[in-house]
């Protein structure tokens, strides 16, 4: 089991790493499956010793070979995070027919994140692929096909309410695409999808709050933080714990 999951994280890091390649070159005229990598500052090709997932960043101290230029954390602390999600979903689903769905899924997820990290906003085209993935793995995760459907009717009210914030707030809120986002994370955690929903607004407030006591005194300036994050977060956490804060209001009833 071990080297499973050794195996499994390494699949992880290398697979964030490609995503990293195709967030960057997406919309941008470039193939992401041909060419080779290049520094984002020199445009220096990088060697394969320069494309080592987290190793590579660590034995270059955070620094680019060819120039020295810094290279973002975010590379490696995304290709940790990939690697765990992928050793987290072995360890949960096994060596099923549900697995290497779940593991699409993710990666797709992990793709819209970044994107829209970089860009705050959701490419129509990777957020209809993970809606895709994520309700064929929450089918085959499914007891029975009602199971399923209840699920669906689940994941449709998620969505409305989210659409809803955004139409109620003229697009303040939220954007319009974490509709189909929030959809697509509901189909994929199956019974997990209203704890995730609320802990998703939950992790939201908590950055929001940290990002306001960050802020220059006396600065009114607004800060505007993509939500797709904070709904990936909420939803994975309550599906990887099956954590469900509402058995308090059960205990108090």
């Amino acid at each position: 089991m071990v080297t499973l999951g050794v195996a499994f994280f390494a699949l992880g890091a290398v697979v964030a790493s490609f995503i990293g390649v195709l967030v960057a070159r997406l919309n941008t005229g470039q193939s992401f499956l041909t060419g080779r990598s290049h520094c984002d500052v020199c445009n220096a090709t990088l060697d394969s010793c320069a494309l080592v997932p987290i190793i590579s960043y660590a034995v270059s101290g955070g620094r680019a070979q060819c120039c020295g230029a810094h290279i973002s954390i975010m590379s490696p602390v995304t290709e940790a995070i990939l690697g765990g999600l992928f050793v987290l979903s072995y360890l949960m689903l096994g060596l099923s027919a549900e697995l290497p769905l779940m593991l699409l899924s993710i990666s797709a997820l992990l793709a819209l994140v970044m994107y829209d990290l970089v860009h705050q906003i959701l490419p129509p085209s990777l957020l209809w692929i993970f809606v895709a993935l994520s309700a064929v793995t929450g089918f085959l995760g499914s007891i029975s096909v009602t199971d399923f459907y209840n699920t669906l009717l689940v994941a449709f009210v998620i969505a409305m309410s989210l659409a809803a914030m955004h139409f109620f707030s003229r697009g303040r809120a939220m954007g319009l695409a974490d509709a189909p986002l929030a959809f697509g994370l509901a189909l994929l955690v199956g019974p997990a999808a209203f704890p995730g929903f609320i802990f998703s607004f939950w992790i939201g407030a908590v950055v929001g709050i940290a990002i306001l006591l960050k802020r220059p005194k006396g600065s009114r300036m607004g800060v505007e933080v993509p939500f797709a994050p904070f709904l990936a977060a909420g939803f994975l956490l309550s599906y990887f714990t099956q954590w469900n804060p509402f058995i308090f209001v059960e205990v108090f009833h």
